[in-house]
């Protein structure tokens, strides 16, 4: 078995395609049907089913793709780990985190980093609760922000590195748009734009009105912070977002209002694998960001 026939056998799992596996791979689509036949008689168990166009895996299939994940996963660890060896200053840090913190959050923590750390580099991927969970136990991403931290997870490890207070957002229009603060109970009669199901913010909006005493009337729904912001603006209803959801620039701003009651507030978790150390470039850059989260310029932020 060579390395080569699980680069292409997962590459064709994830797209589900020769032709489009071929292409992202740049090799002849030949090749990579004739690497995929030799795997499968080595194993003597069919990998994939013809669907209409495209390919599905057999149960044997999905078995071996996260076997294969894992391999090409450690594999990856140990070329990274022979080059910070040979040079520690150098190295890439794999990270993970949600939308809304790549609006200001990541760029900023990122850009301070390498003013001292330059050679490093980065790979992003961005992501919803249960995906950057799997991302960080698969090894394709060495640290995640995730929200909330997950607590007594078998494989993923971690520690709550900020709490952030949420705000209503109201179109610019809204009778309640220019008040320092409001009960939440006052948007009881709203529209509400919220993130899908599957987003960590949902949960949160949602329980935050239960507690002040109704349940919201989903007028939107959205999976990017950027959607929310608009739809709001655009007087399509009212929501709540953290304080760094709402850097942005552009002709359609919501306005920003304090709750005072309840207090909604996310926390976010700095994720990693509970079994393996980071290697070394991600664990300085862990400690950098611990260092980061706990000085006194970026608490005044959130004040």
């Amino acid at each position: 078995m060579e390395l080569r026939q699980l680069y292409y056998f997962v590459k064709v799992a994830k797209k589900e395609h020769v032709t489009k596996a071929a292409e992202e791979l740049h090799v002849a689509q030949s090749a990579v049907s004739r690497q995929i036949h030799q795997l499968e008689e080595e194993l003597g168990a069919k990998l994939f089913l013809q669907k209409g166009r495209n390919l599905q895996l057999t149960p044997v299939g999905s078995l071996f793709l996260k076997r294969a994940e894992v391999i090409l996963a450690d594999l990856e660890r140990s070329v990274v780990e022979i080059q910070e060896f040979l040079d520690p200053e150098k190295g890439e840090i794999r990270l993970g985190f949600p939308h809304s913190l790549g609006i200001s959050l990541i760029p900023e923590v990122v850009a301070a980093f390498r003013k001292l750390n330059p050679n490093v580099k980065f790979r992003f991927k961005q992501g919803m609760y249960p995906s950057l969970i799997q991302d960080v136990m698969k090894g394709e991403v060495d640290l995640a922000f995730v929200s909330p931290c997950p607590v007594s997870h078998p494989h993923v490890t971690g520690e709550i590195v900020l709490t952030e207070e949420l705000f209503a957002i109201l179109p610019p229009t809204h009778p309640l748009a220019n008040e320092e603060a409001i009960d939440l109970h006052q948007l009881r009669d709203e529209m509400f734009v919220l993130f899908s199901e599957g987003y960590s913010l949902r949960p949160i909006v949602w329980e935050a009105c239960k507690e002040a005493g109704f349940t919201p009337r989903i007028g939107f729904e959205g999976e990017e912070t950027d959607t929310i912001r608009g739809l709001v603006a655009a007087g399509m209803g009212v929501s709540l977002l953290p304080e760094m959801a709402l850097y942005a620039s552009g002709p359609l701003k919501p306005a920003k209002v304090r709750v005072k009651s309840p207090n909604v507030t996310r926390t976010i978790g700095l994720i990693y694998r509970s079994n393996e150390k980071l290697p070394l470039v991600a664990k300085a850059f862990q400690t950098y960001l611990l260092d980061f989260f706990e000085c006194d310029r970026f608490k005044k932020r959130l004040l």
